[in-house]
C-alpha cells in the first residue's frame, strides 16, 4: 500500500457533477477537500467533443429542462447559458416502414395499437404517483412491482404489438436498457423523480428541452477551476478505502489521503469495484452487484448546415424498428455546422458494439437517409462514443435495477457506510439518473458530511 501523502477533512472519489457539487458544498463551508479522478479529465459522464470552428458537441449527458431547479441554478452561478434544442418543424415518426410527419407530442396516424402505447404510458405515470422516490422499497405494491420487469408487466396489460413497441422505445430511450431487464418498480419510482412520464420524454417542457452553451463539460470544467489545482487529483484511480474509528485512508497507485470522511461519487457497479477495509456490508456489497449500466452508443453525423430544417423538419425522428430509433438535431447554438444524433440503445448497442465502427456507421447513415433523403450519406464528419467501453463509466445512461433489487437492498443506495457515504446521480430522489439528480447527490452527501463533521471532535 502507498503512505499516507495528503491530508484533508474530506476526500471525494470522483470527478463528475456528483463529485465536484460535493466538495463545492464542502468547500464553501470550511472543510479541506481533495478530489481523486481516475480519468485524466473532469465531468465523468459529460464529456465534449470538437467538431471544428470552435463548436462542439456532447458525446455524453447533455440535455437540461424543467424542474431540474438545482442545476440550472448551477449553470447560471458558473456564468453559463443554455439555449433550446431544436424543436421547429415537423417530427418524423417511423412505422411499418412508412414515415409520417407530424407536430406536437404524438403522432395522430390510423395505428389502434400505437394509441395503446399512449394509454399505457399514461397508466405507468399514475402508477408512478404512488412510489416514494426516496423510499421505493415502501410503495404499497413494492413486492409486486419490483417481483416482475417492464415487459412482463406490458405482456399482461398491452396487447397489440405497436403498444409494446411504444413501451419498449421509452425504456431504451431512458434508460437504455430492454424492457425485460428492468424492475418495473424502477421505472415508477425512476418516473415519480422525474416528475412524470412527460418530463421524461418531452423535448418542449421536459428532460431534453434545453442545452448548454460550449458543451454541458463546461458545468464541471468551471466547477474544477474554483478548486484549488493541487487539491485536484487527476489520473488518480482509487483502489482501495480503509476506515477506523476516527479516520479514513483512500489508497491510489501512487497517492493515499488521510481524510474524515470519504464520499464515492461513482455508479453503484464501479464502486463495488473498491476494495474496502473493514469489507461492505452484505446488503450493500450485493446492491453493487445487482445494479448494472445501460448500454448506449452516442452517433453522431456532421454535415455543413442543418438542411433537413429547409425541407421544414424539426430533425426529431422517432421509429418503432430498426437499429436507429430515436434521432435529434444536435447542431450548436449558433445553428450551424448541421448535426444528426442517434442514439443505439439497450440490445442494439451490445450487439452492434462487437462490430465496427464503420459497421455502425453505414447503419446510422442508412438510418440517416431514410428519414432525410440522400443528402445525409456523406457528412464531412461521423463520431461515436460507446460508452459500456469507457474503463471508468462501463455503461450509461446510468444504473438501472433488476427485479427484487429495491425491496432487497435499496436501503443501502445511499446509507452511509461508517466514515464512507455515497453519491452519484443514481442516489438522486429528484431527478433520478440526470444531471441536475447528480448535483443534487453530491449536495446531499457533502450536508451528511457537515453534519457529522460538526458533531466530531477536531
Amino acid at each position: 500500500m502507498t503512505a499516507v501523502t495528503r491530508e484533508a477533512d474530506v476526500v471525494v472519489v470522483g470527478a463528475g457533477l456528483a463529485g465536484l457539487s460535493a466538495a463545492r458544498r464542502l468547500r464553501d463551508n470550511g472543510a479541506r477537500v481533495v478530489i481523486a479522478e481516475a480519468r485524466d479529465r473532469v465531468g465523468g459522464r459529460t464529456l465534449n467533443h470538437p467538431i471544428g470552428d470552435g463548436h462542439v458537441v456532447e458525446v455524453g449527458g447533455q440535455w437540461v429542462g424543467p424542474g431540474q431547479d438545482r442545476i440550472l441554478a448551477v449553470i447560471e452561478e458558473l456564468g453559463l447559458g443554455i439555449y433550446p434544442t431544436h424543436n421547429a418543424g415537423r417530427h418524423l415518426f417511423e412505422h411499418r416502414g412508412r414515415l409520417h410527419r407530424f407536430r406536437g407530442r404524438f403522432p395522430l396516424i390510423p395505428a389502434p395499437g400505437l394509441g395503446e402505447g399512449f394509454v399505457a404510458l399514461k397508466r405507468l405515470d399514475r402508477m408512478a404517483r404512488t412510489v416514494p422516490a426516496a423510499a421505493p422499497w415502501q410503495a404499497a405494491r413494492a413486492g409486486e412491482w419490483d417481483g416482475q420487469t417492464v415487459e412482463t408487466w406490458m405482456r399482461r396489460g398491452v396487447f397489440s404489438a405497436a403498444g409494446r413497441a411504444v413501451i419498449t422505445i421509452v425504456c431504451e430511450m431512458v434508460w437504455a436498457a430492454d424492457p425485460a431487464e428492468v424492475s418495473l418498480l424502477h421505472l415508477l419510482a425512476y418516473i415519480h423523480a422525474a416528475g412524470g412520464i412527460d418530463r421524461l420524454i418531452d423535448t418542449d417542457g421536459g428532460a431534453q428541452e434545453s442545452r448548454v452553451v460550449g458543451g454541458s463539460q463546461r458545468i464541471a470544467v468551471a466547477m474544477a477551476a474554483r478548486m484549488p489545482r493541487e487539491d485536484l487529483l487527476l489520473a488518480t484511480p482509487i483502489r482501495r478505502i480503509a476506515q477506523t474509528a476516527s479516520s479514513v485512508i483512500v489508497h491510489g497507485d501512487t497517492v493515499a489521503v488521510r481524510a474524515r470522511r470519504v464520499i464515492v461519487a461513482m455508479n453503484p457497479a464501479l464502486s463495488g469495484r473498491l476494495t474496502y477495509s473493514p469489507q461492505l456490508p452484505t446488503d450493500r456489497d450485493l446492491l453493487t452487484q445487482r445494479t448494472p449500466n445501460g448500454s448506449v452508443i452516442k452517433c453522431m453525423a456532421v454535415y455543413e448546415a442543418p438542411f433537413w430544417r429547409d425541407n421544414g423538419l424539426s430533425g426529431q425522428v422517432i421509429a418503432t424498428a430498426g437499429p436507429v430509433k430515436a434521432v435529434f438535431d444536435n447542431s450548436p447554438a449558433e445553428g450551424g455546422p448541421g448535426v444528426l444524433l442517434a442514439f443505439l440503445e439497450a440490445r442494439t448497442a451490445r450487439a452492434l458494439a462487437s462490430g465496427t465502427e464503420a459497421d455502425r456507421r453505414a447503419e446510422v447513415l442508412a438510418a440517416f437517409v431514410r428519414f432525410f433523403g440522400a443528402q445525409a450519406q456523406r457528412p464531412r464528419t461521423y463520431l461515436e462514443k460507446d460508452w459500456a467501453a469507457e474503463e471508468w463509466s462501463r455503461g450509461c445512461y446510468g444504473a438501472f435495477f433488476p427485479p427484487n433489487t429495491w425491496t432487497a437492498y435499496g436501503r443501502a443506495l445511499r446509507m452511509p457506510v461508517g466514515r464512507v457515504h455515497w453519491a452519484g446521480a443514481e442516489t438522486a430522489t429528484v431527478w433520478m439518473g440526470y444531471m441536475d439528480g447528480a448535483i443534487r447527490s453530491g449536495e446531499r452527501a457533502a450536508d451528511e458530511i457537515l453534519t457529522a463533521l460538526s458533531d466530531e471532535p477536531r
